[in-house]
């Protein structure tokens, strides 16, 4: 192909993704979706959390059972990042006290991972604020997709590290 139908050819590719921009827009951040918390029905810090979410902008079903074991066995939550509640969101699963941060990092980035999972309940994660106490670092897991990997490290909500 000579050089004259290349350059035509790469302006008419630019000009088509121009086009594409001034009807859609610039891209933006990923929207939040529905997501389905299921909880404990004694559990208090869950209500914490999924108000974090919804500030962040999400939708909440909140599914309140005595046992929420099934719930996990039922979407592969290895039973060593086991939190405190589970959600679904975007076909993917989100176990414990993640911060809203790490999730919509998550949901825009297309993978093999089935969900992300913060174990435990560290102190100062999103629902899990304790006046008087500084939050502890904790590492945002994720897992489906081989074995679990860390996806990101925090200290309360906000990002550490890399």
């Amino acid at each position: 192909m000579s050089r004259l139908k290349l350059s035509a050819l790469a302006a008419g590719v630019a000009l088509l993704g121009a086009g594409a921009v001034l009807v859609n827009g610039l891209p933006g951040p990923a929207r939040a979706s529905e997501m389905t918390v299921y909880k404990s029905v004694s559990c208090g810090c869950c209500a914490g959390w999924v108000e974090h979410m919804r500030q962040a902008g999400y939708t909440i079903s909140v599914v309140a059972a005595d046992d929420v074991t099934p719930v996990k066995t039922r979407h592969g939550v290895p039973e060593a990042l086991w939190g405190c509640h589970t959600a679904v969101v975007d076909g993917k699963v989100i176990e414990g006290h993640a911060p809203a941060a790490a999730i919509a990092a998550f949901l825009r980035a297309p993978g093999a991972a089935k969900g992300l999972a913060v174990p435990g309940m560290p102190v100062g994660s999103p629902g899990m604020e304790a006046p008087g106490y500084a939050p502890e670092p904790y590492d945002v897991m994720a897992f489906g997709a081989g074995r679990p990997a860390r996806l990101m490290t925090f200290r309360g909500d906000e990002p550490i590290g890399s």
